[in-house]
């Protein structure tokens, strides 16, 4: 009886957590339902391209050349996935009468750990699946991929929101990859003869044609935007967009930077967005424990449990041709958090190499789409080659790591709740004829055809044509390559000069050329293409003072790829007139000349640079300390010190504060010990008798970093 009694409570307390989840949580909507919660800008219309038992899980979606669609599943989230019980899951859709709706769906390959993103290559699939990138490929034309090739290895393998990801194709040739600074020892079976590469701290880029693979700036998580001159902008949770203006190549010219950040948050509107759906029960309670604890504390801290970023997913640049104008070069993200869309505009600001991301006039109050449906999951953005939109929607009743909720709050929630569930959508204009959607077979074009393709007004078209072009390493096309260089459209002109670059066809006049390209986009890729021409120094350093600021910043940081008086005069001018920003700083202090004992030589007989003191010169002259003191070579400490005991820096105290400041850090942290130079001492002692107490104790401070008696 007694036992009977336990069972009954137990059946009726688990009736009762479900009747609690019922009232806390909604239910899923169908897709028909689910789509009149959508509210979308006006001028736009939105349909279901494929949906639930076709697709489930979904987080990625590819468009081939081989008129195929290719879908990620994830269906391990939110937990990691199991070895021997993987749950990821790429999904092939066709259109096999070509009615523009999809009628077929194959399981391509299943049994992956937390696939994340795909990219077509030749014949095959490039997968990101963590602790791997993989090649797939199906041999036997039955849509089942039946080879596995391992490209990489080594990549961060727990929590799938932060593992390598968001796969693009660059106008440059190269693939970049989100890593979210995870560490990771990389290592490729294509180059057996490299170490391992160390990746914490960036995201990963390769190249396949040319055996390449290498640390990319930034810390991007899910979503990575290119626009058409290959700038990255990436998605992180709370920081819905950001930009690292400044590539690893360039951060890693020496090993003595102190600790920078090279992300740059560029929204103009902080982390607000304008959502629909109500607040989700556990992330009200979660956000009121949370802001008792901060006022308990008195901190000052906000918690905010709606209508702030903390979902960003997702991030795409919109390089299509069938939305109106005013859309056309958008940045779309997904909220999964807020079940929404947001547009950001990208605007060049003067003077910053980064951009400037704004709301459009229009979405001020508003976003691009709102949904009220809480289910809503906009996970990835995808442009067709349609020229249209496709929101891959992961339709989820929960979507949060469980392990940042409360144990309380997890007890009626189902977090597999929807892993039954699938759709994808495609947004178009609704004015004019609506395209179908199309899935074209880029592969029966003539190389040709291929080339007359880099023209056409669609970014997928262009890039899948370069694509192409590139892997099959056709010569033949060069001299119709040559001609493509003049072409009306710049964006036209920059493709044919990358896929002649992979061919092996481009040679000094046509770099030269587009040095001088009426548009910033190509003058800007001419500048890093001409660090290979060292003839060419006096035109880079000619373009650090382009009206166009990405120009700009790039030829500074491509003439500290080379040495001599003309390169330290153009990077003591950048220092002279750039050094509010700390992206500049960073272009002059990465250099080996900008960070140089011959810059401080010269910054001192120019004086020019400590007319006046501002925040942004002090620091530089701070880190500047800080990489003599962590280098140690020769004569790097002593012309700082005879710097600081120059007229031009001596007469504002700051300026000695600020070096001496570095000095003493670098050298706390450098692995180059040895007895100072007797020059040191000399210009140390006129500093400790300085007039300022300020500059005194900082000039004691170092004599004991570098242990002088």
């Amino acid at each position: 009886m007694t036992q009977l009694k336990t069972l009954a409570v137990s059946a009726l307390t688990l009736l009762s957590f479900h009747t609690i989840a019922q009232k806390r949580y909604t239910e899923a909507l169908s897709p028909a339902e689910s789509a009149r919660t959508f509210q979308l800008r006006e001028e736009f219309g939105i349909e279901p391209f494929v949906t639930e038992p076709e697709v489930l899980s979904p987080v990625d979606l590819v468009f081939d050349a081989s008129g195929n669609a290719f879908v990620v599943e994830m269906g391990d989230y939110p937990y990691d996935a199991q070895p021997g019980h993987f749950k990821g899951r790429i999904r092939l859709l066709k259109d096999t009468n070509a009615d523009g709706k999809i009628d077929q769906s194959y399981v391509f390959a299943d049994g992956l750990p937390s696939a994340t993103s795909v990219l077509p290559y030749k014949d095959g699939l490039i997968v990101c699946a963590a602790p791997d990138i993989l090649l797939l490929r199906d041999t036997n034309g039955d849509f089942k991929a039946d080879t596995r090739e391992v490209l990489f290895t080594g990549f961060f393998a727990k929590n799938s929101e932060a593992q390598i990801t968001s796969m693009r194709y660059g106008v440059d040739n190269w693939i970049y990859a989100n890593n979210s600074g995870q560490a990771g020892m990389i290592t490729s079976p294509l180059r057996p003869d490299m170490p391992p590469l160390n990746v914490a701290g960036g995201n990963f880029r390769f190249r396949l044609d040319k055996k390449l693979f290498e640390v990319e700036s930034g810390n991007g998580q899910f979503g990575l935007a290119m626009d058409e001159w290959g700038h990255r902008f990436y998605t992180q949770n709370t920081l819905h967009i950001q930009q690292s203006p400044i590539a690893w190549r360039y951060l890693h010219r020496h090993n003595y930077l102190p600790s920078f950040r090279s992300d740059v948050n560029i929204s103009d509107h902080e982390l607000e967005m304008f959502q629909k759906s109500t607040t989700p029960y556990w992330r009200q309670q979660r956000s009121d424990r949370r802001q008792a604890k901060y006022d308990s504390l008195k901190t000052g801290f906000t918690e905010y449990a709606r209508d702030h970023f903390t979902g960003a997913s997702g991030g795409t640049f919109y390089g299509g041709d069938g939305f109106p104008r005013a859309f056309q070069g958008s940045v779309f993200t997904g909220e999964v958090a807020g079940n929404l869309i947001h547009r950001d505009l990208l605007i060049p600001v003067d003077g910053s190499p980064a951009f400037t991301a704004s709301r459009d006039a229009h979405e001020k109050d508003r976003e691009f789409l709102a949904s009220t449906d809480p289910w809503f999951r906009p996970a990835n953005l995808t442009s067709g080659p349609d020229g249209y939109l496709y929101v891959v929607d992961m339709y989820r009743q929960h979507i949060e790591t469980p392990v940042s909720i409360p144990e309380d709050l997890k007890k009626d929630m189902d977090f597999a709740n929807g892993e039954q569930y699938g759709r994808i959508w495609r947004i178009f204009p609704k004015a004019g004829e609506k395209r179908p959607a199309t899935l074209p077979d880029l592969r029966t074009k003539t190389p040709a055809e291929l080339v007359a393709l880099l023209g056409h007004p669609n970014q997928w078209w262009r890039l899948n044509a370069q694509r192409i072009l590139v892997e099959k390493q056709e010569k033949s096309i060069v001299p119709d390559l040559i001609k493509l260089t003049k072409h009306a459209d710049p964006r036209t002109r920059l493709h044919a000069i990358y896929t002649l670059e992979a061919l092996g066809g481009l040679n000094e006049g046509i770099v030269h050329k587009a040095l001088g390209d009426a548009h910033a986009g190509v003058r800007e890729h001419a500048v890093i293409l001409a660090e290979k021409y060292p003839a060419f120094l006096s035109e880079v350093i000619r373009l650090i003072a382009d009206p166009a600021p990405q120009v700009a910043y790039q030829a500074a940081l491509s003439t500290g790829q080379f040495n001599g008086k003309e390169v330290l005069a153009a990077l003591a001018d950048v220092a002279e007139k750039q050094s509010e920003n700390a992206s500049w700083r960073l272009a002059v202090l990465s250099s080996e000349s900008g960070s140089s004992p011959e810059m401080a030589q010269l910054l001192a007989s120019r004086g020019h640079f400590f007319n006046a003191t501002a925040p942004g010169k002090l620091k530089l002259i701070e880190d500047f300390g800080y990489i003599a003191g962590a280098r140690n070579g020769k004569n790097d400490i002593a012309s700082l010190l005879e710097l600081l005991n120059s007229p031009a820096a001596s007469a504002d105290p700051q300026w000695a504060v600020a070096a001496l400041t570095g000095l003493s850090k670098g050298i706390k942290k450098s692995t180059n010990k040895k007895e100072a130079e007797k020059q040191v001492s000399k210009h140390l002692q006129k500093l400790e008798n300085h007039s300022s107490d300020a500059v005194r104790k900082q000039a004691s401070e170092l004599k004991k970093a570098l242990n002088i008696h």
